[in-house]
């Protein structure tokens, strides 16, 4: 495959949990969907323009490009051509696909089951070192964004564009206010219990965001060596000591050229996660452009300041404060405000399609997913409440509609 430079290809994947038509339990059966799609259990299965494969837990299906897509564009009608399909499919077992990052309600430890078949050395020997029962295993589904990257240079510059776009990631993608039944008081608690998943060797996520490394030496050097390192005691036989052990929130995929954003919740529908994937990739090209900073200070930005804001974002969502005013003059805003406003100068500032302008003007008016279900919740957060919503939600999904508050 030839090598892709920077923005010459766009690899997707969106994940969603597959529950109970009626009562929007988990049900564990996404090996017996991608058998009816298949005739096997197969983990991963093309589908024409998109693939379907298993996750970690049996009730998460992943639908991603079958390689890289050359544009964004025409990527939110493929995508709901396969929850369409899978929807038709899960009808003979009762169930149908959920959207949003954590299930509001599932019992991690009683209800995960682990996928059972292809390539599962994998998922057991993470479920012997770090025991996969809670939510930040078991309950989590994302949409990734990997970028392509040409040569040594261009990942640098897609590296340092990509920690600097992080911070405001979930104030705008935000999806997991609940969990347990329960208001968490996260509007992204799916990052906020990912962060935690791997503390029994800390060096695997790191501090989310990655470190100033803008080669692919001191990357190998710097974060894969010390991952492969401190895993090894666990591991002997080596199962897990790839490239994709490494789980910060955007990892380096030397092995295809990309890096990978990870800390993106999936969203009510495909329209709604295209269009967002759509303003971060234009975002990251305005830096990668030198637009308002040059490349050298991009490189200059520490871990912890990136992670102050970044905290903020996952509590807080689009009513963040941000109040760095170096981090905002990046983005060449003049006085501290919320990370909504910010991600409104910025919109204002790149080409965006139609779509993406459509959905933007609804979050800015009525905020992130997390936001609006807590709008449409309106306080109840009782188990009637709770499924109504998670209701609509799915029905979101099924008819590729925005969720509004």
């Amino acid at each position: 495959m030839a090598i892709l430079k920077l923005f010459e290809g766009f690899g997707v994947e969106l994940e969603f949990m597959i529950v109970d038509r009626k009562n929007l339990k988990v049900k564990p059966v996404a090996d017996e969907l991608l058998k009816a799609l298949s005739g096997k259990y197969l983990d991963e299965v093309p589908n024409g323009k998109i693939s379907w494969s298993n996750e970690l837990a049996l009730h998460v299906i992943e639908f991603k490009t079958n390689g890289p897509a050359r544009s964004l564009e025409g990527l939110a009608a493929a995508f709901y051509e396969q929850v369409q399909q899978a929807n038709t499919l899960l009808a003979p077992f009762g169930a149908c696909l959920m959207p949003t990052a954590m299930h509001p309600e599932m019992d991690p430890f009683t209800e995960m089951k682990l996928w059972p078949h292809e390539k599962n050395d994998i998922y057991e020997k993470y479920n012997e070192i770090f025991d996969c029962r809670g939510h930040g295993w078991a309950n989590l589904q994302s949409t990734h964004i990997n970028l392509p990257f040409g040569d040594d240079e261009e990942f640098g510059r897609l590296h340092a564009a990509i920690r600097l776009i992080m911070p405001l990631v979930p104030a705008l993608a935000a999806s997991s206010p609940l969990k347990d039944g329960k208001q968490t008081g996260y509007t992204d608690s799916r990052l906020e219990v990912y962060r935690g998943n791997q503390k029994k060797i800390p060096s695997i996520a790191g501090s989310v965001i990655p470190e100033q490394v803008f080669t692919e030496q001191a990357y190998r050097d710097i974060i894969l060596a010390q991952n492969y390192r401190d895993i090894a005691p666990y591991d002997p036989e080596g199962i897990l000591q790839e490239e994709w052990l490494n789980s910060r929130g955007a990892i380096a995929r030397f092995q295809r050229n990309a890096i990978e954003i990870r800390i993106i919740d999936v969203q009510e529908c495909p329209l709604a996660d295209l269009a967002i994937l759509e303003l971060i990739v234009a975002a990251i090209k305005q830096l990668v452009a030198e637009e308002n900073v040059n490349y050298e200070s991009q490189k200059n930005w520490t871990v912890p300041n990136l992670y102050d804001i970044y905290q903020k974002t996952v509590k807080d969502g689009s009513n963040a404060y941000v109040n760095n005013i170096d981090y905002l003059a990046i983005w060449d805003i003049k006085s501290p405000d919320t990370a909504k406003k910010c991600w409104q100068h910025i919109a204002t500032r790149i080409t965006l399609s139609a779509e993406t302008r459509t959905y933007l003007e609804i979050y800015f008016s009525e905020g992130n997913l997390s936001e609006r279900i807590l709008h449409r919740l309106n306080n109840k957060v009782a188990a009637q409440s709770i499924h109504q919503v998670y209701s609509s939600l799915a029905q979101s999904l099924a008819k590729n509609e925005i969720f509004r508050s």
